[in-house]
């Protein structure tokens, strides 16, 4: 299991590398003027030129990659042309208010998925098993955007339920206001014990997450049904049957457990890729976070915040995959003995 996990670890930093290597080329290469964008619209010569000396962009350009790769391993992510503030400091400034609908949608998700998944294995080809197919390849299928108009238009102008956006309301902000502890409002009034900030910020949540977890929704769905009539047709779930196991014990104790790994792997998957790819619910939301500070960045040709965020995405894949083939190894003893 040691030579397991070492060897996704040396596999992921190999990675890691590569990706900075393509990214940072690639930012060089393509055509922008950054020390131009770092003056303002009015630089003049004299300031473009003390800007790229300012910005390290007057070495060459192995140099330049160099000084990267050790400001990576020292905090030193770069600053942003837009806003002249520390590439590091803005993402952990805006992946907080991410995490929340990404976490909250994949919960849903998982709680509703895998049981979903699991009923339509058990009624396979009836009428249950053809609704939820339906909702599941809807789930994927159906634009984040389109989506997420459509539950403002029934739970906001019509029933009137929940909020149109934003992540808390301007008069309980005033009235309640909370300490910024982990730049979750969810969190942070919690902790604090401020239920009225709380419920507030729930209630503007709950859109944002229901959009979120339609795509892993399906997914989850899909993989735990295939999975689930994968395992049932195996031999020792006969012999399960045979010795008088009740259904229930045989489908969650022996059947869903080894039916989990493949759901697992697609959810992690699905959660790294939600990091930035957010944009389109949060550009409905109004909702200041990561996917919609990437989507600035790239319409501004931000490049140092781009490849900090292009990182930062592929260690969360990296740490997440690897994350969940820990958890495999130990939920399926089969990963074990292939590791050696």
């Amino acid at each position: 299991m040691i030579r397991f996990f070492l060897r996704r670890l040396l596999l992921g930093i190999f990675v890691l590398f590569g990706v900075s290597l393509i990214t940072f080329f690639i930012a060089r290469v393509i055509p922008s003027e950054p020390a131009a964008r770092w003056i303002g619209p009015r630089a003049t010569a004299e300031q473009i030129a003390a800007a790229k000396i300012e910005l390290g962009l007057d070495q060459p350009i192995y140099i330049q990659y160099l000084s990267y790769i050790k400001g990576l391993f020292t905090g030193d992510w770069g600053v942003s042309i837009t806003s002249h503030q520390p590439v590091l400091k803005e993402l952990l400034t805006f992946l907080p208010s991410s995490l929340e609908i990404i976490l909250g949608g994949m919960l849903i998700a998982v709680i509703i998925g895998i049981p979903l998944g699991v009923l339509t294995a058990i009624k396979k080809e009836t009428w249950v098993d053809h609704l939820a197919r339906g909702i599941s390849i809807g789930g994927v299928s159906i634009p984040t955007f389109w989506l997420a108009m459509i539950l403002q238009l029934i739970f906001f102008q019509t029933l009137g339920w929940f909020p149109l956006g934003e992540r808390v309301s301007t008069d309980v902000a005033l009235l309640y206001p909370i300490e910024t502890i982990t730049g979750s409002n969810l969190l942070d009034s919690l902790l604090q014990g401020n239920w009225m900030f709380f419920k507030d910020a729930l209630m503007h949540s709950i859109l944002p997450m229901l959009t979120m977890a339609a795509f892993p929704l399906g997914v989850v769905t899909r993989m735990t049904r295939s999975s689930m009539l994968e395992v049932i047709g195996e031999e020792y779930m006969r012999v399960t049957k045979a010795y008088g196991f009740s259904n229930l014990s045989r489908t969650f104790k022996y059947a869903l457990k080894n039916a989990m790994g493949p759901t697992l792997t697609s959810l992690g998957l699905t959660f790294a890729y939600a990091l930035t790819t957010t944009f389109l619910i949060e550009s409905v939301f109004t909702w200041p976070g990561l996917g919609l500070y990437t989507s600035k960045a790239i319409l501004s040709s931000d490049y140092p915040v781009i490849m900090g965020i292009t990182i930062f995405v592929t260690a969360a894949y990296l740490l997440v995959n690897f994350l969940v083939d820990m958890f495999l190894a130990v939920l399926d003893p089969r990963i074990k003995v292939n590791a050696e």
